[in-house]
């Protein structure tokens, strides 16, 4: 189809272009009518420039449009070129001093929390940094894309409104100027006549709503037949319907559904097929049918071509609009004036309107282009915002009503606006006084709850989750009128006071819908079945709580407001008890001659509700009348003479008798929805206006009625009032011992009633009950919470209840109350209270759980026996009450509370069984002691001639009345301080007394003398300190103890190591790490050890003994035993890396013979160093294997290792494995044990004999392939070839291992090769020897790298498991080629050796530039063993070693040499001084004269001896290394301490000169030939001439990217970062690959990728490129560490940003600023080093299960 439509398009598109948009443009200046002119070219042109095909192409419809559709708009509008006039237009303008710029999905967004009006006052990065509000404490968020910039808003910053970008011109800013000044006349007529024409154009087109026929200016002549299925966005269906249905009903692969689906998601709809209408609506029908059955369908529309066309462009033409009226701030108003005109059908009819009244109706892109011009015109242009807020909140019940039905998030509704209006106090009041908002906002909330019960309050349903979808919805009215209240009126006008107090009407109105809802009634006798619904109840009081209290900080700034609204809550109070006390009987109670009349009710029985908005909005208004004073200058003008208190405590109290007995268990039967309500109900998100307003109603009730009556009514709603007014309740009880549960239920009765007097009297610390101050409030809820114990800064912040900004106010008082420390590298910052704080600690604060006040009261003892103090916890001293609370305190010495103690404490002394508990008793002692301190004070502050009538001390003294005369209270606690059960209270008696003493004296003395006070106290110090003392001496006894019994244990053990010298000698042999032991044995110590070559050190054969795990038996390590082997893990590795690009293409036919040095990519080994058997081992895994079978049969999700790779875990350790490394002796001494003749050959004559030898067995091989077709001819070759002397080709010597080391070796080796190359394991492939040997050489070179990085010595203290790895490792790859086959090894040894020492059989060899020096070496000095064992002529193995390494090493330096960068400034130290300076010169010259002067010319020498010497580090340490595990020789002490460089030890270890150039001295003549057929190669030459590049020496270290100091500055680059794929799309999960700092759009469908025939995600994708297999990366928005291996492993790691208070912020949800901690990145990167980020992971996974479900391949 596409084909036919080529040839025709390309003719149209030349005929567009050939439309001149200046004459277009003077046609329309000439016109009559304009508006029919610009119709009907937009008619002509728009269908033929948009949707031509089914495939549209954005970028050639923007260029065809701009040239010839907004190219004569621009012309028009200028009326000259308009690269001309816009430029103008611009430099007439004065820039705006708002930014305005509109943030991107993911966008950092700043908002200081000292300075903002309120939270959503925000700066984007760019303002921020360049403001004062970077040194303030800010905090950061990421956007949900959509707000916009609040730069130059001087209404939303306190100070520092300006940035200094924006601050330049607000000088003049005074004065508000008209931006038209700044245009000609006629420019302002064309821009009203060409804006008005198409924005009109635009409105009327997107809000079309017909399908097939256009508005009738816009319909076209000839009407093809073309048509789209359109498909639209909505929140209802997942992903994976829409591409499953997709499939079915447009037949396209899974890739194009993929792509359709993120597209309808990105842009709100999506063509999905296009032809005539038929092919479309069948289409349509199918995804409709497909889409129906559980929800409503998707909506897909099938539209004509020329429709959407029109469309497309509409939305073209409001960006274009966007973009025009940023030169000037003239054309902005106009554009504001076009849009809000009224248009021609009255109100509402102005396009803005008529966008807004659409808005759920337009698709998600539609929404977000208008919504973005309304951003830059309206909302940027003060008076128009004025004109546009009013606008808005005359359509607000209708706006909310579409936004109720529509199904798309808020952010993408025009809803969203409000923030922008409403949170701008001067908008706010405006629209307040003008259109009654807060009334508006709460009506429409209310018209949208609709169920109510009898009664008329609120009644939810079963919340399910569409309910919840409805209720979110709901939920975002009570934002809006939130951010009306944000902001504080500091004046009030008439106006503002009669309209906030009709808003308040309202909202009593809604809260009187609240009051009593969701009421519950106890079960009896069975389990309720069905959980009533609860939490639609308790989602709408915790969005309300903020709002409840703005509307009383609101009322307490104006007394007359406060007033009104006191009177009107009282009122309504009213109306809601008169309808709840009719059906009750009155009762009357009496108790110690005190009678008071109250109702018969029993929480127990009826129905009671936790839900109380309006007593406790009365609650918080009583106490600000007392804070501000209002009671006591308008007394006249309150009703607190009507006030009746037991109608104002009665639900209160109700509620709390409900939270105790629910406490006693006495509600089990109701389940968990009311244990539910009961927590929200304490806890911190609700407390505030829920339990602790309780409290408050309570003491208001208190203090206004007699304490005795309250009492009497408690005791009574707690249904205890029987057991206090019978005497002799205790002796009845136990005399019939009833049912245990009841006495049990009463008891814990008692004690929550005894708890809630107690927090009656106390809790004084919220301002206008007590004389404090709100930070005294704070600092006494952090006090408490840090008397818990020590707790990191979020854990406190979570801890206290935030306001409406979200500020906890904890940092102003955090310093004067706790200590803060720092956290190490793990754990976070922790702050611990300051010991001077811990008086304060009351036992009974009322916020602590159950659980919390055990704790605190442990913790706080646990103190005090530290410091050597009594244990007590008594009460502290509290502040005073404020007048209207001050009569609380009666409450603690009216009759009837001294008879409820009374009676407690004679049960205490009596011990009837179990009428009584602790509990009981410890409360009692706590409130006796609140009386005393309370007496104490009123003491302490007494005026003169000032009665007192606190008497508490004088109360208890006195015995009771006949006739039972019980004793008196003090009385009984002088008997209670001596009963021996009561060890635990003795403390808290004993200070109660001593307090009743002080008291007594205070009284009698009242200023007279204050001596006889101290002597007392005197008399106690002296007792407590010959307790002390004898605490002391008891100690001192028990230290000596114990030293004695330490001195006899050591003693004992010398004997025994003496009596068993042999036994401790074999453990020390068997310490890992051998070589430390060594150097302690004398033969070794004096002479310098040598690691290699004829004069190699010879140390004593050890005997090596291990144990294995599994079996616990111990065996000696030997030749022919059982196979011993330490479970390894092989990886493939590119840490050392220097180039991540490079990819095997085919690893069937891949050679790895060779190593470039760029070492892209090696296989690495490391293993926990643990010892099994081999047999063991095997029956273990064959063990794995079979439950890994059953179990896939069971469950379906991932282990955290993966068997079918062969993969198990230590069954020690648990670390992943997926081989094992046969333990072997060291097998040089085997190989090594023929006659050796002393002269050794050197170094030439060496080469010359290999060489022979390789010739030979070239010849041999070569015959052995042509068959033997003439056996007669070959027997006279064989004559003639002239075989080397001793050496015998056809010898194959016999293998030295038992059965089950060779199985081992095969193993390992297989398993080597297998995860190397990525292959099917084979043993017989030849190139398994060589991957051995690489992985060898890689692991070695790794861990050099690691100890050189931390400046570590070479051969300092190595963890044993290293060690064991490197040492078995070494010994398993040289013994490797005795399961391989000889003729194989042979031939790599040829190979490998051909590429220094040229032989003309090789082709294709890698030039000595592209070749890893140190993996030849082990490759050479490996394989060399497989050609020795044929050559009988007396050379030993160990010389091989020697001349190999001397040649390697040679090699490496011309290697350095060549690529070594001469300096500019060489440092020119004239001639050459040292005889390494004039050698390396010689060198070089060398060098040049071969190379044909291509090196260039240097004259120092002694850089170059400088850069050799640095360059050739790394190998010595990696050949030290490697020949000190092979050969066994200890390593010298001068290399085990960390110092310089140690280069001449190391050149002694390995027997090299110390001048390295001596060796080519030696060797002149063979070097020099050698030399110079390296510099022959054509790849030397073109590396010469600049051609190609080569590493350089010394490789540089590899390290994970460089991350910025400030964490914000990432969030900024993953905003800008689009997904690769979806076009200019922004990334949902943008990831940082932490190796190579690429980003990444991960965890979506559009970058997944397929690998090895599976789908995955960007990240796993990116691991096998980068990282072959593992990767590190972190999550830019969720700031967290993510850890890869392979598709199915991974986990998350914390991240190495850490904000001020030490902790991480993973999922930035506190976004207090991140900073960059160096120590957790290095920590980071070492497990990146050591290769053990898969083993991190398995550790991970093993001890998180719920990690092994997540689909880690698709991140």
């Amino acid at each position: 189809m596409a084909s036919e439509l080529e040839p025709e398009v390309q003719a149209t598109e030349r005929t567009l272009l050939e439309c001149s948009a200046e004459e277009t443009a003077a046609k329309w200046l000439q016109a009559t009518d304009l508006t029919k002119e610009v119709y009907q070219h937009l008619a002509h042109y728009v269908p033929k420039i948009y949707c031509r095909g089914p495939n549209p192409f954005p970028q050639k419809e923007d260029m065809l449009a701009q040239h010839v559709l907004l190219g004569p708009m621009e012309w028009y509008l200028c009326g000259e070129d308009p690269a001309l006039g816009f430029p103008k237009l611009e430099q007439a303008n004065k820039p705006s001093h708002l930014c305005g710029r509109v943030f991107k999905v993911g966008e950092p967004t700043y908002s200081c929390r000292d300075c903002a009006v309120d939270p959503t006052c925000v700066l984007c990065m760019e303002c921020f940094l360049g403001s004062i509000h970077k040194d303030h404490r800010y905090r950061m968020t990421t956007s949900g894309g959509g707000g916009f910039c609040d730069c130059g808003d001087t209404e939303a910053w306190k100070e520092g409104p300006f940035c200094q970008k924006h601050e330049l011109n607000s000088a003049g800013m005074e004065v508000e100027e008209d931006p038209l000044v700044h245009l000609s006349e006629d420019v302002i007529a064309r821009a009203y006549n060409i804006f008005a024409i198409i924005f009109q154009y635009a409105v009327e087109i997107l809000t079309w709503e017909k399908e097939s026929e256009l508005p009738a200016d816009l319909e076209m002549i000839e009407k093809s037949d073309t048509y789209y299925c359109m498909l639209f966005n909505d929140e209802v269906h997942t992903y994976e319907q829409v591409i499953y249905t997709l499939q079915k009903a447009v037949n396209c692969t899974q890739k194009e559904a993929i792509g359709f689906a993120t597209t309808v998601d990105r842009d709100g709809r999506r063509s999905v097929r296009y032809g005539d209408f038929q092919y479309c609506d069948q289409a349509k029908s199918v995804i409709v049918r497909n889409t129906s059955r559980q929800t409503k369908p998707l909506k897909v529309q099938v539209m004509h071509s020329s429709i959407v066309a029109h469309q497309n462009f509409g939305l073209k033409l409001l960006s274009w609009l966007g973009s025009i009226i940023g030169y000037s701030d003239g054309l902005r108003r106009i554009l504001c004036q076009v849009g809000l005109q009224e248009g021609p059908d009255g109100e509402n009819s102005s396009l803005v309107d008529r966008l807004m009244r659409t808005d759920s109706k337009l698709w998600k892109g539609a929404r977000s282009v208008y919504h973005q011009l309304f951003m830059s015109s309206l909302l940027m242009d003060l008076k128009y915002k004025k004109l546009f807020a009013v606008r808005f909140a005359k359509n607000y019940q209708q706006l909310q009503r579409d936004f109720m039905e529509d199904d798309h998030e808020r952010a993408v509704s025009v809803t969203a606006l409000s923030v922008q209006f409403f949170t701008a106090p001067t908008l706010a009041r405006m629209l307040i006084t003008e259109e009654n908002l807060m009334t508006t906002i709460i009506k429409t909330f209310m018209d949208h709850l609709k169920q109510r019960d009898a009664q008329g309050r609120f009644q939810f349903e079963r919340y399910t989750a569409l309910q919840a979808f409805k209720f979110r919805r709901v939920q975002s009215l009570i934002l809006d009128l939130k951010y009306v209240l944000i902001s504080k009126p500091t004046e009030w006008s008439d106006e503002l006071r009669q309209k906030f107090l009709e808003g308040f009407d309202a909202f009593l109105e809604l809260l009187k819908c609240m009051q009593g809802m969701d009421p519950i009634t106890r079960q009896v006798g069975q389990h309720i079945e069905m959980e009533p619904e609860w939490e639609a109840a308790f989602t709408l009081q915790m969005k309300l709580t903020h709002v409840i209290s703005m509307m009383q900080d609101w009322c307490a700034l104006d007394e007359k407001v406060l007033i009104e609204a006191y009177k009107k809550c009282l009122a309504v109070l009213t109306q809601c008890h008169g309808g709840f006390t009719d059906g009750e009987q009155p009762v009357t109670l009496s108790i110690c001659g005190h009678s008071v009349e109250t109702i018969r009710y029993c929480v127990s029985q009826e129905k009671v509700s936790i839900h109380l908005p309006i007593s406790r909005l009365l609650a918080g208004l009583h106490v600000l009348l007392s804070k501000s004073e209002v009671a006591y200058k308008f007394p006249e003008l309150l009703p607190l003479s009507e006030l009746s208190p037991p109608m104002l405590i009665e639900h209160p109290l109700r509620c709390l008798v409900l939270c105790a007995q629910v406490h006693a268990g006495m509600w089990r039967r109701n389940g968990f929805s009311l244990v539910n309500q009961i927590y929200y109900y304490h806890n911190v998100k609700c407390r505030r206006e829920m339990f602790d307003k309780d409290i408050v109603m309570l003491q208001t009730g208190v203090s206004m009625m007699d304490p005795n009556h309250f009492l009497m009514i408690m005791l009574s709603r707690f249904e205890l009032y029987q057991i206090f007014s019978s005497p002799d309740y205790g002796k009845r009880l136990s005399a019939e011992i009833t049912h245990k549960d009841v006495v049990q239920q009463n008891n814990t009765l008692i004690e929550e009633m005894l708890y809630l007097i107690i927090m009656l009297v106390g809790e004084r610390y919220s301002p206008g009950v007590g004389q404090v101050s709100a930070m005294d409030e704070i600092k006494r809820e952090i006090i408490h919470q840090l008397s818990i114990k020590p707790m990191a800064h979020s854990e406190l912040v979570k801890s206290l209840p935030e306001d409406e900004n979200k500020e906890t106010g904890m940092e102003s008082v955090i310093e004067a109350v706790a200590h803060f420390r720092k956290p190490g590298l793990t754990g976070r910052g922790m702050y611990e209270l300051k010991p001077e704080c811990a008086k304060e600690f009351n036992l009974y604060f009322y916020h602590f759980s159950r659980a919390e006040q055990s704790k605190a009261e442990e913790a706080q003892r646990k103190l005090k026996r530290q410091h050597r103090e009594d244990s007590a916890l008594p009460p502290p001293v509290l502040p005073p009450f404020c007048p209207l609370f001050a009569s609380l305190v009666n409450i603690l010495q009216s009759d009837v509370m001294l008879y409820i103690m009374g009676t407690i404490l004679r049960w205490a002394v009596e011990r009837h069984g179990y009428a009584w508990s602790e509990s009981m008793l410890q409360r009692v002692l706590h409130l006796i002691g609140m009386a005393l301190q309370e007496e104490k004070q009123h003491l302490e502050n007494a005026v003169e001639e000032h009665v007192l009538t606190f008497t508490f001390t004088q109360k208890i003294s006195k015995p009771g009345e006949a006739p039972n005369n019980s004793p008196s209270i003090l009385a009984m606690l002088e008997t209670l301080q001596n009963a021996p059960s009561l060890e635990v209270h003795k403390d808290m008696i004993r200070w109660i007394l001593k307090t009743f003493n002080t008291i007594k004296k205070l009284r009698e003395s009242s200023s007279t003398s204050p001596v006889v006070e101290t002597e007392g106290t005197i008399m106690e110090e002296s007792t407590r300190d010959k307790d002390k003392a004898e605490r002391k001496r008891k100690a001192e006894i028990a230290r000596l103890r114990r030293e004695k019994i330490m001195a006899q244990m050591s003693e004992m053990q010398r004997h025994f190591i003496d009596e068993n010298r042999e036994l401790f000698q074999q453990t020390l042999e068997l310490d890992a790490s051998a070589s430390a032991v060594l150097d302690s044995s004398p033969m070794v110590s004096d002479t310098a050890l040598t690691a290699l070559g004829p004069a190699q050190t010879q140390v004593p054969e050890q005997r090596q003994f291990v144990t294995c795990i599994l079996c616990q038996e111990e065996q000696e390590v030997t030749e022919e035993s059982r196979a011993m082997v330490l479970a390894a893990f092989i990886q493939r590795s590119t840490v050392l890396s220097k180039n991540r690009t490079k990819f095997i293409q085919d690893p069937e036919k891949y050679d790895p013979l060779f190593m470039h040095p760029d070492l892209s990519c090696g296989t690495h080994t490391g293993s926990c160093g643990h010892v099994m058997h081999a047999h063991c081992w095997q029956r273990y895994f064959d063990s794995v294997q079979a439950k890994e079978q059953r179990r896939q049969q069971r469950l379906r999700f991932h282990t955290s290792y993966d068997v079918e790779s062969g993969e198990f875990l230590c069954p020690l350790c648990e670390c992943l494995s997926n081989t094992v490394i046969p333990l072997l002796l060291p097998p040089r001494s085997i190989f090594n044990r023929r006659l050796i003749f002393s002269d050794q050959p050197s170094l030439a004559q060496w080469i010359r004999t290999i060489s022979q030898q390789i010739k030979a067995l070239l010849v041999l091989r070569k015959e052995e392939s042509s068959s033997n077709a003439a056996t007669s001819k070959n027997s006279e070759n064989r004559n003639e070839l002239e075989l080397p002397e001793g050496f015998k080709p056809n010898f194959h010597p016999k293998n030295p291992y038992s059965d089950s080391i060779k199985e081992m070796l095969t193993t390992f080796g297989t398993a080597t090769y297998k995860v190397g190359l990525k292959v099917h394991p084979n043993e017989e492939d030849p190139r398994v020897p060589i991957m051995c040997w690489g992985s060898c050489a890689y692991t070695i070179q790794s861990i050099e790298r690691i100890l050189s990085d931390e400046d570590k010595p070479l051969f300092g203290p190595l963890p044993c498991r290293l060690d064991d790895c490197l040492r078995s490792l070494t010994r398993f790859a040289a013994a490797h080629w005795t399961v391989a086959s000889l003729p194989v090894v042979q031939g790599h040894f040829c190979k490998l050796f051909a590429a220094l020492v040229p032989n003309d059989s090789y082709e294709d060899l890698p030039c000595i530039l592209d070749i890893d020096m140190f993996h030849l070496l082990v490759g050479l000095v490996l394989a060399l063993p497989a050609l020795q064992c044929q050559d009988f002529s007396g050379i030993s193995l160990s010389t091989g070693d020697l001349h190999i390494f001397h040649l390697v090493t040679m090699a490496h330096i011309v290697q350095i040499l060549f690529t070594s960068r001469p300096e500019e400034n060489g440092m020119d130290q004239g001639n050459p001084t040292s005889e390494e300076e004039s050698a390396v010169l010689s060198l070089y010259r060398m060098l040049q004269q071969y190379t044909g002067s291509a090196l260039k010319a240097t004259a120092s020498g002694w850089h170059l001896w400088r850069s050799v010497k640095a360059g050739i580090m790394p190998f010595l340490k990696c050949s030290a290394l490697f020949f000190h595990y092979l050969n066994g020789v200890p390593s010298p002490p001068d290399l085990q301490v960390p110092g310089t460089s140690h280069f001449e030890h190391l050149c002694n270890y390995l027997s090299l000169p110390t001048n390295l150039f001596g060796l080519f001295q030696e060797n002149r003549e063979i070097m020099n030939s050698l030399i110079e057929s390296w510099c022959h190669d054509s790849e030397v030459k073109r590396y010469l001439r600049g051609e190609r590049d080569a590493i350089s020496y010394p490789r540089g270290a590899n390290k994970l990217i460089d991350l910025p100091e400030d964490y914000s500055s990432l969030i900024n680059q993953a905003s800008n970062f689009s997904c690769p794929k979806s076009g200019g799309d922004k990334s949902r999960a943008p990831t940082l690959c932490l190796v190579c700092g690429s980003l990444l759009c991960s965890q979506s469908y559009c970058c997944q990728t397929e690998l090895e025939g599976e789908d995955v995600g960007a990240c796993t994708a990116h691991t096998y490129s980068c990282g072959s297999g593992a990767g590190i990366f972190l999550r830019v928005r969720e700031c967290q560490v993510l850890f890869l291996a392979g598709k199915t492993k991974g986990c998350f790691y914390s991240p190495p940003y850490l904000d001020d208070y030490g902790e991480t912020d993973q999922g930035l949800r506190r976004g207090n600023p991140l900073h960059l901690c160096r120590e957790r990145f290095k920590k980071i990167q070492k497990l990146w080093q050591q290769h053990s980020v898969t083993e991190e992971i398995g550790h991970a996974q093993e001890a998180n299960q719920t990690l092994v479900g997540i689909d880690w391949q698709h991140l």
